[in-house]
């Protein structure tokens, strides 16, 4: 972030200036959402909800850290960095002192499959947010003493959210080793001798490539009429003309045929545990059985990790897991992860994670605890609701990774289908040895004067 799917198809006439009212929704009975494509490919979401006091725009680019080149990671962070530098029309830092002015907040954000700028204003200010948006997507300066400067700030971002903090290095090293062929295998924010490599001229080809009308996603939310919504981001959008966008190759990524592991040698307090299992991409049919088998194991100091590795055996400082299927646009990973307690064997508190899917695999899991955890979904689901700026970004991932707000409004039902046998079927299916990746943080000695490069002995 700024500051230290599937692609939806582009063919077809029956896609332009289409207008979709998804479902006819009673007054007061939630919120409305209406969908447009422009002439020029810019799909535009519109969300009514009455109950919300201020309007969030969103602006969801297609393109990502997987969609850089070999050798150029990093540009698409980079770019997120220099679109608040300045346009033709709106001068060096302009940009976020007019959103302060008129009482509004912005940022953005840049991860695998995207990068997405967003706005909360009060709904009168609408049009000035979309104007703001409009005007970058196509009048970027990207002026050159600015690049130099914007580098250096990513290449130190890097050094502080990365090399100085040694479980992230363990999650980076653990996801180039889990991915051998996908671009999901280069972190989001650029490996350091690439960032150090980049040049102008290759943010301008990113820039000019990418940040086209037809290869992005305007979600507008808030009280405003979904027609009147959509009229004003045609008018601030709708004469941009579309962009050639590169077509993406399909990339399969090979089954694993064996466990792999990598050891992260650092200065560390304490040795960390990260595995990852490849799992399926969001619309498969077991992402609900995997969302609720997440759910039992990590969700609270009543979950199973943390009742056994951190109350019973005393063995982690910390134990979870982790799955959003909605994060990433192909198959992503599955966590499991654990920080080891001192005086504790790595290699114990590695077991006991797996421990506990196997238990899974081997038990169905108790009617009483599968309710529970559906519960624990639900209520977090509605809960997110309540924000008008975290709806628009539901909707946001849901359209980038192609499977529509359709997905959203039908999510807490299919919860609600997934039995025990469904969780540990894909406990059973998914979390064996051999499609597993092992990161392990090995701490090492800190340095001391005079010290020599390979001396002292790494505690495992």
């Amino acid at each position: 972030m700024r500051r230290p799917a599937r692609r939806i198809s582009r063919g077809g006439a029956a896609w332009l200036s289409l207008v979709l009212l998804l479902t006819p929704v009673p007054a007061g009975a939630g919120p409305k959402i209406v969908q447009d494509i422009l002439d020029n490919g810019l799909k535009v979401v519109a969300v009514q909800d009455d109950k919300s006091p201020v309007s969030t725009i969103q602006v969801w680019y297609k393109v990502g850290s997987r969609h850089e080149p070999q050798g150029k990671t990093g540009l698409s962070h980079l770019l997120e960095h220099m679109m608040f530098k300045g346009t033709a029309t709106v001068g060096k830092g302009e940009y976020s002192k007019t959103v302060a002015r008129h009482g509004g907040t912005e940022n953005a954000f840049t991860n695998r499959d995207a990068t997405v700028y967003f706005q909360k204003f009060a709904p009168d200010r609408l049009e000035l947010a979309l104007s703001l948006e409009a005007d970058r997507m196509t009048n970027l300066l990207l002026d050159p003493a600015e690049f130099e400067l914007e580098r250096k700030v990513v290449m130190e971002e890097r050094r502080m959210r990365i090399e100085d903090d040694p479980t992230s290095l363990v999650v980076e090293e653990m996801f180039a080793s889990a991915y051998k062929v996908h671009p999901y295998r280069h972190p989001v924010i650029g490996w350091m001798e690439d960032l150090a490599a980049l040049s102008r001229e290759d943010l301008v080809r990113h820039y000019k490539r990418y940040y086209v009308p037809n290869n992005a996603i305007v979600v507008v939310a808030g009280p405003t009429d979904p027609a009147e919504a959509i009229a004003k981001v045609k008018a601030a959008f709708g004469k941009i003309p579309k962009g050639d966008v590169p077509v993406e190759t399909a990339v399969q990524e090979p089954p694993p045929l064996g466990e792999r592991r990598v050891k992260v040698k650092k200065e560390a307090q304490l040795p960390f545990v990260f595995a990852g299992y490849p799992v399926p991409r969001v619309g498969h049919q077991d992402e609900y059985a995997l969302d609720l088998l997440a759910q039992v194991l990590a969700a609270g100091k009543s979950s199973r990790l943390y009742k056994s590795l951190v109350y019973e055996k005393q063995i982690a400082a910390y134990a979870a897991a982790s799955y959003d299927q909605m994060t990433s646009q192909d198959p992503a990973l599955f966590y499991l992860y654990a920080g080891v307690k001192p005086g504790v064997r790595t290699e114990d508190v590695e077991k006991a994670l797996y421990r506990e899917v196997e238990l899974i695999a081997s038990q169905p899991v108790p009617e009483k605890e599968m309710e529970k955890a559906k519960n624990q979904v639900e209520a977090a689901f509605i809960l997110g609701q309540d924000s008008i700026f975290n709806q628009a970004r539901q909707i946001g991932q849901a359209e980038l990774v192609g499977v529509g707000v359709r997905y959203i409004e039908n999510y807490v039902a299919n919860i609600r289908k997934v039995t025990a046998a469904d969780v540990q079927r894909a406990a059973r299916d998914y979390f064996s040895e051999d499609r597993r990746t092992v990161g392990i943080l090995v701490p090492v000695p800190p340095k001391t004067k005079g010290t020599e490069p390979g001396e002292g002995k790494p505690s495992e």
